[in-house]
């Protein structure tokens, strides 16, 4: 019997054309939208671009999804709480289901809390979430800031950006600040007050300024009511615009990627939006709120009804901020009482303003201006998509280093009377410790990070020169022993030498050759004064004729190093033979 399923008359049918499927109704009908939504708006065109935007795959970038993820959640929470939170500072007797609280006299913005927390299906692990989502926000807003930081990625074309990033993180804080306040619970209420009396400092102005927020004296009626405004409505808005404005900035510029094999400043390697890039961060988005929600289930955070509500006349001494908040409350504790003084009749209360009105946004506007400092440094028009190694960067990475030192050092000196307490020590004794570490501290760790950067520089080039250590020790017929060293592979010799070469600028002279002063020689020589600074010490990756001497000729790459050129070597080395 044939198994062949060949029929005789099958080759007559050798040229026809396989005929095509038709759409399925479902297909039609999506596509038949797609075409009227295009007809009308012109959408094809940029969906299509943004569907197939590359994204480079590298798990440092997942900290800005992260930030994105987290304000989704905390809108969304957000949103949910409004629905039973009253932002009323009129008083009423509370009668929910919290027993120890029953009978007592509150704000309705506290009683509707309690109800949330208390009588609400779900209200209280809500309440959680925005809040764990809240912290998180900032978290990843300030890690994903430091990653750009130190990889450069601030750069041009992407100033813009990072001046954005800045406001963004700013307006965090102050968000942060307004949603906790909201309460009136005796936590807040004390914030509240300690802001009334940071306002009151501001030279000249600060009375009225405290006038116009509480609407009278302190603490008046309207300000819940105020601050619910600026927390749900006003800065929301701001910040979904600007975070807008980042993201489209995002797409529309090339993604930045760190170095490796086929990565150059011309192209970005990775995964389209669609369908890869899509997946991965909707499966992350739920990866992030799972995690949130498993805190917010397990850990207890702001139990307002431990507190109780508002009450100027409690002693509240030991009362934190939330961390993002810490350092300024530690400058406060850390600045002297004779900054406090009186000229023209009024008094300035610097030991007060400096902290809590002129450290904010003096740290986030330096932070806005410092790409604006650099370029001003080392003159570079370039565009810049390829990020830079740490370690390649050892003063900007010792800046950054001396700035989160700094923040440390004011964020531990918040809890000083804390520390008193549980250590038994002298309040005053830590506050010194912490005044004379602001000055020591932040100096010493640029030091060392810069240090350790540069031998981190040596340590590459002399990796490339001579290959890596295998650990394989080899006895020669003369009785010598050395170690045999493994050549690295062309893509990781490729990543130690990429960054580019660098040096100071040579100050200019201060008069021309007819003895005429030159026009700008003063800025000319701070801009040189800081490139001194910035690559002072500068260790360079290896040249193409340094790594072929050390390949060839181990003495030509010991002259290089010495600056030499190798037919200088070679021709001493003739002339020795001879």
């Amino acid at each position: 019997m044939s198994t062949t399923t060949e029929r005789p008359a099958d080759h007559l049918r050798d040229g026809d054309t396989p005929a095509e499927r038709a759409p399925s109704g479902a297909a039609r009908r999506v596509g038949g939208l797609a075409g009227w939504v295009d007809d009308r708006t012109g959408a094809a065109k940029p969906v299509g671009y943004l569907m197939k935007k590359v994204f480079p795959d590298h798990w440092s970038f997942m900290l800005g999804e992260i930030a994105m993820y987290s304000m989704i959640i905390c809108l969304v929470t957000g949103a949910f709480l409004t629905f039973w939170f009253v932002p009323s500072m009129g008083q009423v007797i509370y009668d929910g289901s919290y027993v120890p609280l029953r009978g007592v006299e509150m704000s309705e913005a506290y009683a509707s809390t309690l109800d949330i927390s208390f009588d609400i299906k779900g209200g209280l692990i809500i309440r959680q979430i925005h809040h764990w989502a809240a912290l998180l926000f900032i978290v990843a807003l300030t890690v994903h800031m430091f990653r750009v930081f130190f990889t450069g990625a601030f750069r041009k074309p992407r100033e813009i950006n990072w001046v954005i990033g800045s406001l963004l993180a700013l307006l965090a804080i102050i968000e942060g600040f307004a949603g906790y306040s909201l309460p009136d619970d005796l936590l807040s209420g004390t914030g509240i007050r300690a802001m009334e009396g940071f306002v009151q400092t501001a030279p000249v102005i600060g009375s009225y300024l405290v006038f116009a927020i509480f609407g009278g004296p302190f603490p008046g009626e309207i300000i819940i009511p105020r601050l619910y405004s600026a927390h749900v409505l006003l800065i929301p808005a701001i910040l979904i615009g600007l975070f807008t404005a980042h993201i489209g900035l995002v797409f529309v510029q090339k993604h930045t990627q760190f170095p490796g094999p086929g990565r150059t400043n011309e192209n970005v390697v990775g995964y389209p939006v669609m369908p890869v890039y899509a997946a991965k961060a909707g499966g992350f988005f739920f990866i992030v709120f799972g995690i949130i929600a498993l805190i917010s289930a397990v850990v207890q955070i702001n139990p307002i009804w431990g507190y109780g509500p508002y009450d100027p006349s409690p002693v509240t001494a030991g009362s934190q901020p939330d961390w993002y908040m810490g350092f300024a409350d530690g400058a406060l504790r850390l600045l002297p009482g004779w900054l406090e003084f009186t000229a023209f009749g009024y008094t300035l209360s610097l030991n007060i303003a400096l902290g809590a009105l002129v450290l904010l946004p003096l740290v986030y506007t330096v932070l806005g201006i410092y790409p604006f400092v650099e370029k001003f440094v080392t003159q570079d028009e370039r565009e810049h998509h390829l990020l830079d190694r740490p370690r390649n960067a050892p003063t900007r990475t010792g800046i950054g280093m001396a700035g989160i030192t700094a923040y440390t050092v004011f964020m531990f000196a918040a809890g000083n009377d804390i520390m008193a307490i549980k250590l038994g020590l002298s309040i005053n004794d830590i506050t010194w410790f912490f005044r004379i570490g602001l000055f020591v501290l932040p100096p010493i760790a640029f030091w060392v990070t810069r240090r350790i950067c540069l031998s981190l520089q040596r340590r590459d080039r002399e990796t490339v020169l001579h290959g890596r250590e295998s650990g394989t020790i080899i006895r020669t017929p003369e009785g010598r022993f050395f170690e045999r060293h493994e050549a690295l592979l062309p893509h990781e010799q490729w990543i130690l030498v990429q960054h580019d070469p660098v040096a100071p600028i040579e100050p200019p002279r201060e008069v021309d050759e007819n003895g005429v002063a030159r026009p700008g020689s003063r800025r000319d020589r701070f801009r040189a004064a800081m490139s001194r600074f910035y690559f002072q010490d500068a260790v360079n990756p290896v040249t193409p004729a340094e790594l072929a001497a050390a390949q060839h000729h181990g003495h030509e790459a010991e002259a290089i190093e010495a600056g030499r050129e190798p037919a200088q070597v070679g021709a001493s080395e003739t002339s020795d033979r001879h």
